[in-house]
């Protein structure tokens, strides 16, 4: 399909036709299994793991781009209690496929489903789950999803002085779009937020060097990968 622009009757340039387009059902509720991991809506099931994950004295410095760190059990238990019934942004936990292990969790967030975009948001990855094989798949099934929702444009944005969040986004293939600045005071402090997305176009593209890269092939008996995943210059 051409995205070239049509030049209407006045000699204006417009966007190239999207046919019988309509608002989409989605995202909702679900299990999303891969190899590696799972995806499972939030649940009270998922606390303890959770607080044992992110509330480590190792995994302090996750907090950094998030919000405050719960001061107690009550307040970090508070905090997800409200989110596990939102429906934006809609909320899951990381667990590890073999183990069960909660590792982390991700959200579907800025959901639009009239325009058909929606981000990945609300990461947060323990140190056990930060530059993992699970780390990437769970990126990829949720993507996988949301494109199979019909999506098209899927979001990844993150506070510009963020940049292990900045190199995992180009990483995995989204685009950089910008910076937009002074985007709001973050604890007292000013926030530039980095855009970056990938479009339904591209993600077919971008799901073949993943499964490539996810493959058992990829990587060797010790756990090592094979290959690098960089789809930067895709």
């Amino acid at each position: 399909m051409s995205r070239d622009p049509v030049i209407n009757p006045f000699g204006q340039a417009i966007g190239y036709p999207v046919a019988n387009w309509q608002a989409l059902s989605g995202p909702e509720h679900m299990v999303m299994t891969g190899r590696y991991c799972r995806l499972e809506p939030l649940s009270g099931a998922h606390f303890d793991g959770l607080w044992q994950c992110l509330m480590s004295d190792e995994a302090q410095d996750t907090w950094t781009y998030l919000m405050d760190r719960p001061a107690s059990r009550a307040e970090f238990d508070a905090w997800l209690s409200k989110r596990v019934d939102s429906s934006d942004p809609l909320f899951f936990a990381i667990l590890d496929q073999q183990t069960g292990a909660v590792l982390g969790q991700a959200s579907y967030l800025r959901i639009d489903r009239k325009e058909g975009a929606v981000e990945v948001g609300w990461l947060h990855y323990s140190p056990a789950l930060q530059r993992s094989r699970i780390a990437t798949e769970a990126m990829y099934l949720m993507m996988k999803q949301a494109f199979a929702w019909g999506y098209r444009r899927y979001e990844w944005k993150c506070n510009s002085l963020n940049a292990p969040s900045c190199r995992a986004a180009v990483r995995l293939g989204f685009t950089f779009e910008g910076i937009h600045r002074q985007v709001r005071v973050d604890r007292g402090h000013n926030r530039d937020t980095a855009w970056y997305s990938i479009l339904d176009h591209e993600w077919p593209r971008i799901s073949v060097e993943l499964e490539r890269w996810l493959s058992p092939d990829n990587f060797a008996p010790d756990g090592q990968q094979r290959s690098r995943l960089d789809l930067s210059a895709a």
